[in-house]
């Protein structure tokens, strides 16, 4: 799935996407921490990996991670 950063908390790595299908998902530290990124900005195109129950395990830069 893809989408766009609407709020990143650079303390708590915490944060939302806004989906490309106009829904909103949570990512919680662990997602951030999977990417091995260092920061997102509000705007930035992401792409993310999602388990079984629909929980963000992974947020990742469309073709960097």
């Amino acid at each position: 799935m893809q989408g766009t950063v609407a709020t990143f908390d650079p303390r708590t790595h915490t944060g939302t996407l806004l989906l490309d299908d106009g829904s909103e998902v949570a990512f919680p530290a662990a997602a951030f921490r999977a990417s091995g990124l260092r920061l997102l900005r509000l705007g930035q195109r992401v792409t993310i990996e999602a388990d079984a129950a629909g929980d963000v395990i992974k947020v990742q830069v469309p073709g960097i991670s």
